[in-house]
């Protein structure tokens, strides 16, 4: 009887201590979820990228390797908020946003 009880014990703190840093197990479902579909989007512009082709005559294109930063800035946010760490600061830089990629400039041949 008191093994059972403490096993009912330790599973309930370890319940308990898996869900207290996310408002609510709830939000914890979501943030996954989240985390997922960031995946998809990564997986879905790697494709994008690879598809696109660059033609020397465009101005602009788009910054793959900034969107790919700006996912994996975002990965990491939601994982620290579900696993905080004490030890490492925060984070403070913002998001690129800017995914416009100038193409230099291409002096025709003679």
């Amino acid at each position: 009887m008191p093994t059972t009880v403490f096993r009912c014990l330790l599973l309930l703190l370890t319940i308990l201590h898996g869900s207290c840093y996310a408002a609510s197990a709830q939000e914890q479902i979501q943030l996954n979820l989240i985390q997922r579909q960031l995946d998809t989007i990564e997986t879905s512009a790697h494709k994008a990228e690879q598809s696109s082709i660059a033609e020397s005559n465009e101005r602009y294109r788009f910054d793959y390797l900034r969107l790919s930063q700006d996912i994996q800035r975002i990965r990491q946010g939601v994982h620290w908020y579900l696993f905080p760490s004490r030890a490492q600061p925060r984070d403070t830089d913002e998001l690129a946003g800017d995914y416009r990629l100038e193409a230099p400039l291409v002096d025709p041949s003679p």
